[in-house]
């Protein structure tokens, strides 16, 4: 089985309008790192119904793709997320949780109608997300698409429990970081040969006027993971680079 892909979706004009700040990147990249695991992508959109299912298909089509999305599962008129999952991921069409209706009701009373009874009408199949802050469900589909509220407060606790069930297994990502005082052109071979299980990066900078390169090695693949970094350090030490050794 090929490694899974996480990635967050945060759907939500009023972030990238700047009139609220994210707090969902973050969240996910540390909550992640809890388990050894790394985030593939996060995408920030608008509240765009067609740009909103796009980008769920699109998720959705990565090979053992875990997507957290954020945002758009309320029931005011700009909330499209639950209907954009039924289109991306289902038929199209939304039906009534009796669950969750049973929940809003017993929670709001009267005040779940009209309107916040309309979160109870969920894609096909959607099992729902305990909200402990205030008692009203998010939902998953297929145990591995999670959607859940654009507030921090209610989501981030939401994806702690998940992420406990999801990543049973802690795995551990072993990162080796040197920092040279060359050029990044000199790696250019070993960098077109770097194996598949090998995440790797060259960064470089300018520090006091003369470049810097800084390379980082990474694998769940410990052995693998020292062997590709010592290629860089023997490359080094053969031209007698200095540079320094990075945690």
């Amino acid at each position: 089985m090929s490694e899974l892909k996480v990635f967050a979706l945060i759907i939500g004009t009023e972030i990238l309008n700047k009139r609220r700040e994210d707090k969902h990147f973050n969240f996910v990249s540390n909550l992640l790192n809890k388990y050894g695991r790394k985030l593939a992508g996060s995408f920030i959109i608008e509240d765009d119904p067609a740009l909103i299912v796009q980008t769920i298909k699109f998720l959705a089509s990565q090979s053992n793709s875990i997507i957290f999305s954020f945002g758009g599962i309320g029931s005011t008129p700009d909330d499209y997320t639950r209907k954009c999952v039924a289109i991306a991921l289902r038929d199209g069409k939304l039906y009534t949780h009796k669950e969750i209706k049973e929940i809003i009701e017993e929670k709001l009373g009267d005040r779940a109608y009209p309107h916040a009874i309309n979160m109870a009408e969920l894609p096909k199949g959607s099992k729902s997300i305990e909200n402990e802050f205030n008692g009203m469900p998010a939902f998953s589909l297929d145990d591995k698409y999670f959607f859940v509220p654009g507030f921090p407060e209610m989501s981030h606790p939401m994806l702690t429990k998940i992420a406990k069930d999801l990543f049973i297994e802690k795995r551990i990502y072993y990162r080796h970081t040197l920092r040279a005082k060359c050029r990044e052109t000199i790696f250019i071979d070993i960098m077109k040969e770097m194996p598949q299980e090998i995440e790797f990066s060259s960064l470089p900078k300018y520090n006091n006027g003369k470049q810097e390169t800084s390379i980082s090695i990474a694998s769940y693949n410990k052995k693998l993971s020292l062997e590709t970094f010592d290629r860089y350090i023997k490359l080094l030490d053969d031209k007698n680079i200095k540079f320094n050794l990075e945690d």
